[in-house]
């Protein structure tokens, strides 16, 4: 099940809620019961095998946090506790995500005979394995107490709002709303304004510019204009920024329709004005956590140039894989590592000295870049169409087919371009705040209107976490 779809916006989420409001506020254990079952029912309706990994990592971790609090006193026997923990977690990962692209890599380089385990990939995974992993890590820190309750651990892990697709909720975040959180009318509405928000950008925005890509997509590569492949990856960009970022929104507001408050996973990235800077907009919360379970922790920037830049190359490297089990992936994270590595050896001084729109400029065909690696799972296609991009690779300017396609999606790009360069905004904030409390309802009411005949008359709904 997903948020943008009519199941979970006309049963799943109005039974929930209603459930959890039925128990009274003081009954916090209740309503954290409410939640876990719920959450249980959310990720069988797609996952009813895997649900057991699930509740075998909770326990896993919850066990292994007892037990490290207990043997805090006693450093070394705390810390093989926490390899353990550890060592599981990414044993887990290791075996349903990436043994097959293992085994597929050992019998191409070294010739060995190794089939590949024909394993679905657990929906979500990689983020409750991190989750449960900065448990953890802090409780071996000392950074946060023992969580003693096994009904408020669970209900963490298992949370639905935030279960399969993010933001990566660190237990820090919400330890102290586990157990004391207090919903107000006003939290509330902001959540459901959080939520209509979010499913418009994803329904109405991404899954709109998504077909543009898919079609690009679907052609081969030798087969493209210029022009085409140009509207395809910025089609691809946009896709994937109004459906992550979309996603994100619908977390966040469905966890404060039930008390919790998470923290933002993007900032307007595609203002950023250097690749470092588009790293610190999007996708926060994965950021942040390698930043400090990884690359902190490998020494970080302390080390001089040589020993910061083999820790970027490692983080990066385990960030491109964290995304999907293939060499694109792999390339994906190395490339960004480069780039920040070479912005932190004196790249990024030289940037800062240029014309903001340069700099502009520059990160977007970075990223750009960045994003044909990420899209194409064939090293092959990907040089190809880098070349095509760049006006080298032979084939004509512009097609019927491209043509086509920019008097399609032509307004809908520079709607979304306006949209990123935050153009509403600014609209929004020159509004009298009495015109801004007239207008915000009946707009929220359309978008929630025209969402739901979306997914009423379009079957193009794609959900683009599946290898996560």
């Amino acid at each position: 099940m997903v948020f943008s779809s009519l199941t979970f916006l006309l049963f799943f989420l109005p039974l929930c809620l209603g459930a959890y409001y039925l128990v009274p506020q003081r009954f916090r254990q209740a309503r954290n019961l409410v939640l876990l079952l719920f959450s249980l029912v959310f990720y069988a309706w797609g996952e009813p095998v895997y649900i057991l990994l699930m509740v075998f990592s909770t326990l896993v971790d919850y066990g292994h946090g007892r037990l490290i609090g207990r043997f805090r006193s006693r450093p070394r026997l705390a810390r093989l506790l926490l390899i353990s923990s550890v060592a599981v977690n990414l044993g887990l990962l290791g075996v349903f995500k990436y043994a097959g692209f293992i085994a597929a890599a050992l019998s191409g380089l070294a010739g060995l005979p190794l089939a590949p385990l024909e394993l679905a990939l657990p929906i979500g995974i990689s983020f409750y394995t991190f989750q449960t992993m900065s448990y953890t890590i802090d409780v071996y820190r000392d950074k946060v107490p023992v969580q003693k309750n096994f009904l408020a651990f669970a209900t963490y892990v298992s949370l639905f709002p935030q279960l399969i697709a993010g933001p990566i909720v660190r237990y820090s975040t919400v330890a102290d709303q586990l157990a004391g959180r207090h919903e107000t009318v006003p939290q509330v509405a902001a959540g459901l304004q959080r939520l209509i928000i979010g499913l418009g950008k994803k329904v109405l925005l991404a899954n709109s510019i998504g077909q543009l890509w898919q079609t690009v997509r679907d052609t081969p590569v030798s087969d493209l204009s210029v022009l085409g492949a140009w509207l395809g990856i910025l089609a691809f960009a946009f896709q994937i920024y109004f459906d992550f970022s979309g996603y994100s929104d619908m977390a966040i507001g469905l966890g404060r329709l039930f008390g919790f408050s998470f923290e933002e996973n993007f900032n307007q990235p595609y203002r950023a004005d250097s690749v470092s800077d588009f790293w610190r907009r999007w996708h926060i919360s994965l950021g942040s956590w390698f930043r400090d379970y990884v690359y902190v922790p490998l020494g970080g920037s302390r080390g001089g140039a040589i020993k910061t830049w083999l820790n970027l190359l490692v983080v990066w490297f385990l960030t491109g894989l964290w995304h999907g089990a293939s060499w694109n992936f792999v390339a994906w994270g190395l490339y960004f590592g480069l780039l920040i590595g070479l912005e932190k050896a004196g790249l990024g001084r030289w940037l800062s000295r240029l014309w903001r729109p340069l700099r502009h400029l520059y990160t977007l065909q970075a990223v750009l870049a960045g994003w044909v690696i990420f899209a194409l799972d064939s090293l092959t296609d990907i040089g190809r169409y880098l070349l095509l991009l760049a006006g080298l690779g032979g084939a004509s300017l512009a097609d019927a087919q491209s043509l086509y396609d920019l008097s399609a999606y032509g307004v809908l790009l520079a709607l979304l371009t306006a949209i990123c360069a935050g153009w509403p905004q600014r609209l929004a904030a020159g509004l009298d705040r009495r015109w801004e409390n007239r207008l915000r309802p009946a707009w929220l009411a359309i978008v929630l209107l025209l969402s739901t005949a979306w997914l009423v008359e379009m079957s193009f709904n794609p959900f683009l976490y599946f290898r996560f």
